[in-house]
Formats: C-alpha cells, structure tokens, sequence
C-alpha cells in the first residue's frame, strides 16, 4: 500500500458527485466491461509488470478482501466490484460484475443486473446469491463493512432473485452508490461459508484466494507475490499482460532504483528530485499524481489521551503548522499544501471555504497564537509538551515531512518523536487507537470531498479504543457531523456543497484532524514496453498501483508491445 500525494494538479476544479452517486431513475448500459478510448486493444497476449511501490513490510501472504490491512493486494487482481467509478477524468462508469441498475424513485432501492457467464477462478459459477451473501455477510460481521454501509448508510437488505441483486435502505441511499457498486469486491459463498472464513470472516487469511477477477494469485513469499493471468477469465482476451510481479520493498530508496532503470515499470512513491532521478533517466519515464485526498496528524480524542483530546493542544498544533514548507521541504514541491478545513485544492475548489479558513485563522502559519492556545492547556517551551507520532517505515517522504512538522512545533513547546513502524504494526495501533498522533491518509476518495469527510468524521465508522475503526481513526464524535454527512444523501448540488462546507467548519472548530499536505496517487510509469496506461488525457481510473479496485482497470489496459510483434 502506498498512500496518496501530488505532483500535478490535474483535475476540473468543479469536479461534481454525477453517475457515481447512483442515477436515480436510468439504468448503465450493458456492456463487457473494462474497456476504455484509446489503446484498448484488443491486443495479443503476452509480457510482465513489476510494480514498485513501497510497503514498509514483507508480504504476509494473506488475501482477506474485507480486511484492510490484506486487501490491497486482493482486491483488483482477484476480487472485483459490481460497476467501477473513476473518480477522475468525468466519473465515468465501467459495468464489471453488474451489467446495469436502476434505483427506484424514492432512492431507498437499488437492483442490480448481475452478469451471466462469469465462473470463480476453481471453475464454480458466479451468481447473483454470491453477491447478495457478500453484503449480507458484512451485516452479520459488523467488522467487514469497512464503509458503515449497514450502520451509517441505511442497508436494511439484501435479496437475490434470478440474475437481480435489490438493495433496500431506510433513506435516500444515493451518495453510498460509489461504496455499494466500486469499493466492495464480491467474494464467493461457496469458500466464505465454510470453515475457517465461516468462522472469522474478519481473521481468516485466505492464502489462496478465488476470485472472479483477472489474475490468480500464482506464487507468494516475503519478498514478492507473482499474480498470473486467470486463463478463464469473463473478459474474452484478458488480461493481456500475462503477469504480474509484485516485489515487497521496505524502503523507497530500492523502489525508486528499480523504476529510474526501468527494471520495475509501474511505480506509486514519493521520489525526491523527480526530473533528474527519474524522468530525465529515460524518455519512457513518465509521471501523474492527481491530488485527491489529505495527509496529516491524526490526533487520538479519546479521554484517554489527556493531551491530544484537548482542543487547545490540536488547535495549537494546527496553528503552528507551516503546511507550504512541510509540502516544499518534505514533499520536494511535488505536492500542494492542504489547509484545515478538509477540502483538497484546487480538485475541490467549488466546496472550498477561504473566507472559513481566514476567519479560523489557520490561513497562514502563526506561532505565536500557537503559543498562547499551549499555554492555556498548560505546557511551554520551559514545560514542553512530550507526543509521540507513528508512521510508516520506509516512507522517505513522510519522515521528511515530519522532520519538518517536529521543527516547526518544538518552538511552541511540543517535543515530538516520531515513532516508525512496520506496516502492519502501524495499522494495528491505528485501527485500535493506540496512539497520540499518527501521520496519515484516509485510503478511500471519491468525487467530492464528502466521501473523504465522512471517513474522517462519521462516529459509525469509528470505534471503542481497542476496537477496530474502519475509519475515523481519531475517534471523533459530533451529532451535528453525523446529521450533516446523514443530510447529504438527499440534497441537491447547491445543498451538497453547503453540506461540505459546514463540514468544513467542523474541521476549522473542532480540529480533529491535521492536515499538512495533499494526498495523491503517486503514479509512475514506463513505456519501453508497456503501454495502455492512464494519462491525464484519458484518465480512465485512479492510475497508483495501490489505488483498488482502479488498479484492475489499469492491468485490463496494460499490453506488452514487444508481444505484438
């Protein structure tokens, strides 16, 4: 998994929520899915793909597609969605295992058509039941619906009949359709009802994963997974790339080697000194990081946390913050700043509130207010105020980062540790809210910034410290919050962007998170070979290898030119 920042500043400011939001009365057109303009094919098959992208840890060889710590190496290459959404580019929808839906006209029911002819990579039929025993399995185990959908949306059920799916909410359901159709892969009953995932679907490794979708999971150790072609795959000819390699890199330093001489051709990390390191390397070395999400300190607000639970110490936190140096300095200028209400710039710039943030006076940097807000929680330079941050290792960027965000807050009196940490360790300690700050991103974008706000602060997708959250890993709690992002599901346009800048306020009032940069896709790509790739000319998915389930879409349109010959 690798986290997302900003090189180039790609998107339509006016981004709105369109077909991802759910058409309320139409249906998608049926179609065989995968499929793009451009270089689409069809093409011959043949060729391999390595991906560098750093992860911070070996490979545990584990495929659970509910879990998220797993899931960035199951879903895409083995599990897919019901339609996928790009949340670049125009929104556009790609049918994959749902040939169409339609909602009702009170927005409360969702049918989706499911495909015919799709078999599980052992050779069992697809249907209609595995899709309906997928949502239905995230009600009964509360902690596989990563998005709330039982809880916070309003799911109420989940029926199959013949080749139809229909989802029942008790309210206007439209926003969730980005979460409902894209973010879940469908998994197959006959595996998930039996043995040990029957009896933890939340802990069950799955070493062996079926799925429905292009690659099989071949061969997998620490050091690297080799995904291969599914040779029965639904989509006729596909994938064209015949594997994938997947090595597991502890640090950016090799990843960023491997792509510079071309030894790995698809890349999703921070490289400092891009142009002489990388792209000035080769004419085939190419980049495209579209900025989407927030980066930034996740302060614990659970009492338990005497310090960071206190609003005067995130507030003073937020103040000193100079967010265009940590992005100058710690992201090489790769990245824009962020700024505290939330909304990612300028991808989101119709919802975005300057007037708010002035006002809040977290504009601009201001070490002196900073100061007074520490002191009335009682610490100074002379009493500093002791936190520890965790992080990521290997995340060359982050640590630079927050060299800086360490400098910046020691003159307030904060005396900050950074604390770097496995990949797997870090996601424990976060998911269970053992921490004082933690630096990070939430993992899900959509298009527009609701999806991001409701992540960062809907108390359902929160958590009991010493339970697992699905997001909102600050443990924030605000019933206005609540009601805002539970309002947005029936609002117009004018009223959705009214929605995101009250939250917006929220963030400006309460602090609960911090952000300090933009949070991209970091994307790198090689064209010696392989070609197919997203371009901000046909941004047709999210393009980083991290990115799921948009890294299936990529893999669809990736062929092998020397395979052509």
């Amino acid at each position: 998994m690798r986290l997302r920042k900003s090189l180039i500043a790609v998107l339509a400011a006016g981004l709105v929520l369109s077909a991802c939001s759910g058409k309320s009365t139409s249906s998608t057109t049926t179609a065989t899915g995968g499929n793009a303009t451009g270089t689409d094919g069809p093409h011959k098959p043949g060729g391999t793909v390595t991906i560098a992208n750093t992860t911070g840890q070996t490979w545990p060889c584990q495929f659970n597609p509910f879990n998220p710590a797993q899931n960035q190496e199951a879903l895409g290459f083995v599990y897919e969605p019901l339609v996928h959404v790009s949340v670049v580019g125009d929104s556009k929808e790609t049918p994959m295992l749902a040939t169409a839906y339609k909602w009702s006209a009170d927005l409360k029911s969702l049918v989706f058509t499911i495909r015919d002819g799709v078999k599980w990579s052992d050779g069992q039929a697809f249907s209609a039941d595995d899709v309906a025993y997928t949502f239905n399995l995230m009600k009964e185990h509360p902690a596989l619906d990563l998005f709330a959908l039982w809880t916070g949306a309003g799911l109420t059920g989940v029926t199959a009949a013949g080749n139809q799916v229909t989802m029942t909410f008790s309210k206007p359901a439209k926003p969730y359709f980005y979460n409902v159709a894209d973010q879940v892969g469908i998994v197959p009953k006959h595996i998930f009802s039996t043995g040990a995932a029957a009896a933890k679907p939340d802990t069950f490794t799955n070493p062996k994963p079926i799925g429905t979708g292009p690659f099989l999971m071949g061969t997998c150790g620490p050091n690297n997974i080799e995904y291969t072609a599914n040779p029965t795959y639904w989509q006729a000819g596909k994938p064209y790339i015949q594997k994938i390699e997947y090595p597991a890199y502890l640090d950016n330093a090799p990843a960023n080697n491997d792509l510079a001489s071309g030894k790995a051709q698809w890349g999703g990390q921070f490289i400092p000194n891009i142009k002489s390191f990388y792209l000035a390397k080769s004419q085939d070395n190419h980049t495209w990081s579209p900025p989407l999400l927030n980066v930034g300190l996740f302060p614990n607000l659970d009492p338990s946390h005497a310090a960071t639970s206190k609003l005067a110490v995130r507030q003073a936190i937020a103040a000193a913050l100079d967010r265009n140096q940590i992005a100058l300095i710690g992201e090489g200028g790769q990245q824009p700043a962020a700024n505290q209400t939330g909304v990612v710039i300028p991808t989101f710039q119709k919802y975005f509130d300057q007037a708010a943030l002035t006002s809040a006076g977290y504009d601009k940097p201001n070490a002196d207010k900073a100061k007074q807000l520490l002191a009335s929680a009682g610490y100074s330079p002379s009493n500093p105020l002791k936190l520890t941050v965790i992080s990521i290792t290997g995340y060359t960027d982050w640590d630079a980062s927050l060299a800086v965000v360490k400098q910046q807050l020691q003159p307030i009196g904060i005396d900050l540790t950074v604390d770097d940490l496995a990949q797997q360790t870090f996601l424990n300690k976060l998911y269970t809210g053992d921490f004082d700050l933690a630096y990070y991103s939430e993992q899900n974008s959509g298009p527009s910034p609701y999806y991001e706000l409701r992540q960062l602060l809907y108390s359902k997708n929160s958590a009991p410290i010493g339970k697992n959250a699905s997001s909102n890993f600050e443990r924030y709690h605000n019933d206005q919050a609540d009601q805002l992002l539970d309002q947005y599901a029936t609002a117009d346009d004018a009223t959705q962007v009214s929605i995101v800048k009250q939250l917006s306020a929220l963030m400006l009032q309460d602090v609960p998170m911090i952000p300090t940069t933009g949070s991209v896709d970091w994307f790198q790509y090689n064209t010696s070979d392989i070609l197919g790739w997203p371009t901000p000319d046909n941004p047709y998915a999210e393009p980083s290898p991290y990115k799921i389930p948009d890294n299936e879409q990529v893999m669809l349109h990736l062929y092998s030119k020397a395979a052509q010959k």
